[in-house]
């Protein structure tokens, strides 16, 4: 068997590629399948609320994946991107809460029993309606780039949070400020995830198996996010984000393919919004400001943008960083002056700021930046091919 140059010249990964080692590849995948599935029962000895961490970091996973198809593959600049989460969390709360038979005495006739959606109706469900709404942004926007792009998608955000926080009269559909709770926990036959649940005689609560759901979830999109990117209609996205003059010179239907950009980011919002509803129980327009679609769109930038290893570590430390430090920001300062000088909740933002800072300045291209297209890493230097 003959090594081509390039596997010759390839510096060692921690992830090598199947194609240059196959047994490097599978110890490497069947390694980090082990510790994904053994860490909630190694965080979870320093509480339940480190579990509830990496749910949540999870589903930031996600929602980090959809918009770097938007940003990092297609080159659009999207700031509304938390709406399609939004779309997909009322959507799941709707379908499995009491509030449409308690609001809607026709609805209430039509389903006695009260409406309980199954989780394998939901999922795309979710993603399909949440696609639909990113036609609906991406349509009017065809023509718009750069700044005017941001602007447009920012305003669709905010018509998306104003119309669920307003949209409780003249019919009451989304319970304005009030939100919707008492929303139905996934669960698979009768074996709800909101419950406790005995493993090896051992007790343990719903957040531990949302996070298998979670991670399933999270697979399946790096899945299919991966071979987006490999595929003609990835090329195509990359393509416009180089030069969309001369994507459409070369016969790219610049239109269509932008579309189904703003689509294929939007289902994995909607689908992520949905699971934030089942995992909460309780969802209200205050969860999907400005500020959450400028933090997924910070992971994307910070990880790596158009890079899919990049995007996931930086959701991961987006997501934890921050909450680790609400833990770690307080006692640390009892252990070194032994007392608070600065509110906890203070310094642990002014820390996280001036690492956003600094990060960007010294990795301006994100902290696991896409390798260079045409570049081979050599141990002497990259060779041009």
């Amino acid at each position: 068997m003959t090594s081509t140059p390039q596997a010759l010249n390839r510096k060692p990964t921690l992830f090598p590629r199947f194609a240059d080692n196959p047994g490097g590849a599978i110890a490497a995948t069947l390694v980090t399948a082990v510790v994904l599935a053994l860490l909630p029962f190694g965080v979870g000895h320093f509480g339940n609320a480190w579990v509830r961490i990496l749910d949540f970091a999870l589903l930031y996973v996600m929602l980090a994946l959809g918009l770097n198809i938007v940003v990092g593959f297609a080159g659009l600049l999207d700031l509304g991107y938390i709406a399609f989460y939004a779309v997909g969390a009322y959507m799941y709360g709707l379908l499995a809460s009491p509030h449409l038979t308690e609001t809607f005495p026709a609805i209430a006739a039509l389903v006695p029993g009260g409406m309980h959606v199954p989780v394998w109706f939901v999922i795309p469900l979710a993603g399909g309606l949440a696609a639909f709404f990113g036609v609906m942004l991406g349509a009017p926007t065809l023509k718009l780039r750069g700044d005017y792009l941001a602007i447009v998608t920012l305003g669709f955000g905010e018509i998306v949070r104003i119309f669920m926080l307003n949209l409780n009269a003249p019919l009451n559909l989304t319970n304005g400020p009030q939100g919707i709770n008492l929303i139905d926990p996934i669960a698979f036959g009768d074996f709800s995830l909101g419950k406790r649940h005995e493993i090896f005689g051992t007790k343990y609560v719903g957040t531990y198996f949302y996070y298998y759901v979670f991670l399933g979830l999270t697979v399946l999109t790096i899945v299919a996010c991966n071979r987006l990117q490999d595929s003609r209609i990835g090329r195509a996205w990359m393509a416009i984000r180089e030069d969309e003059i001369a994507a459409k010179a070369m016969g790219i239907n610049t239109r269509n393919i932008k579309l189904l950009a703003f689509a294929m980011g939007a289902s994995f919002g909607g689908v992520a919004g949905s699971m934030f509803a089942a995992f909460q129980g309780f969802i209200s327009p205050e969860s999907f400001s400005l500020m959450e679609s400028i933090v997924v769109l910070a992971m994307v930038v910070l990880g790596g943008m158009g890079h899919i290893p990049g995007v996931v570590f930086g959701a991961v430390l987006l997501a934890v960083f921050p909450e680790a430090l609400r833990y770690v920001a307080g006692p640390a300062q009892d252990a070194l002056f032994g007392r608070v000088i600065v509110d906890a909740e203070v310094l642990r933002m002014l820390i996280y700021g001036v690492a956003m800072v600094a990060i960007m300045l010294l990795r301006p291209k994100g902290l696991w930046p896409a390798p260079v297209h045409g570049v081979v890493p050599a141990k002497t230097g990259g060779a041009a091919q």
